[in-house]
């Protein structure tokens, strides 16, 4: 292969050479590579903007170097459910353009979709051009765009074996305790340690409240607001529902529980290092206003919501420990990722003081 001089330099991750070529192949007419980034804020699958000749802007997504935890980080299920809500048109995601099966290329699989202009609302400084209007305008078309996934009709989509919704709570149960002994022994192989007894505790409580099955819905499986891309004017909309990676069929609740346990609200005592801490600042709705509105959008019955809120909390803090994991294996590209271990204990905590009261609130 001639390496081309005038290619930008790498990034990690990606081989830009492979890469070009590759991209000559399969997307004739699209033009040189003049300029690649990695997109910050991604903890998972890692996200780069592509910028081609003549200024086009299109994204890469590939999954996270290093530790990788079993059954993660399909490239080829993102790709597949994005093509099938593009097509549908009943829920904002970006146009995909390409998939690449070949890990040789950039050492991973990996696909390519539009770039969407928007922004991505995180921190209480993001909000700083936020009227209160436009806050609970956003907190309204978020809570429409997790109901419209909800209510996607799977078998028009072509999605109806995208998972198998019979039995889903329990097997992600043992799914997520399965990644947590996986992300132990990454840990235990850098000559650490993470002892968190009220683990095996709270995985025996969520055994005994394990909910009935659900009808068969697509879920995202980790929605929340700085998980799409949010257009201000004319008026606030989400442009783009994002990280697609844990999509699958199965239970809704499980859904709107994560997006409870990220949604930060002004009298919190502690707040995550992940999630959208800028739902705190004035004008968004509260947990159970947000809740409320989903509510009234699907028509579902919330009675079970604390095992679901409890669950997430579960998932959540198992899934920062395998990002923990890769941090000490110095696997990890971005900012904060030193934070992220001391949230484990917060989110089993949580998790056990829900299952206390009976109640999400």
């Amino acid at each position: 292969m001639t390496v081309d001089a005038d290619l930008p330099a790498g990034v990690p991750g990606i081989d830009v050479p492979r890469l070009a070529d590759w991209l000559a192949r399969e997307l004739p007419g699209a033009g040189r590579i003049s300029a690649i980034d990695l997109i910050a804020g991604g903890r998972s699958n890692l996200t780069y903007g592509l910028t081609l000749a003549g200024g086009r802007r299109i994204v890469l997504r590939r999954p996270p170097l290093g530790h990788v935890l079993p059954t993660a980080h399909d490239m080829g299920r993102e790709y597949r459910v994005l093509s099938a809500l593009g097509d549908a048109g009943s829920v904002p995601v970006p146009r995909t353009l390409a998939f690449c099966d070949d890990e040789d290329v950039i050492g991973a699989r990996f696909y390519l979709m539009d770039y969407v202009d928007g922004r991505v609302l995180r921190t209480r400084e993001d909000a700083d051009d936020l009227t209160p209007e436009q806050a609970r305008g956003l907190s309204e078309a978020l809570a429409g765009a997790l109901a419209a996934i909800h209510t996607v009709d799977v078998k028009a989509a072509g999605l109806e074996d995208f998972g198998r919704p019979t039995g889903y709570m329990a097997r992600q149960l043992k799914r997520w305790g399965k990644q947590w002994d996986g992300s132990q022994d990454a840990i235990k192989a850098t000559g650490n340690t993470h002892d968190l007894p009220e683990y095996d505790r709270l995985v025996a409580r969520l055994a005994e409240r394990l909910p009935a099955d659900a009808p068969a819905r697509l879920v995202h499986g980790d929605f929340r607001l700085d998980n799409a891309l949010a257009r201000l004017e004319p008026r606030p909309e989400i442009a783009a529902v994002v990280d697609w990676e844990m999509s699958t069929l199965g239970d809704p609740l499980s859904d709107l529980g994560l997006t409870l346990v990220y949604w930060a609200e002004p009298g919190d005592a502690e707040q995550l290092p992940v999630g959208a801490t800028i739902t705190a600042a004035p004008g968004f709705f509260g947990r159970r206003e947000f809740t409320e509105r989903y509510a009234e959008l699907t028509g579902f019955d919330l009675a079970d919501l604390d095992f679901y809120v409890a669950f997430a909390c579960f998932k959540l803090a198992v899934i920062l420990e395998g990002i923990h994991a890769r941090f000490l294996q110095n696997a990890t590209v971005g900012e904060g990722f030193d934070q992220i271990g001391a949230a484990v204990p917060l989110l089993l905590g949580r998790a056990h003081a829900v299952l206390d009261a009976g109640s999400p609130w």
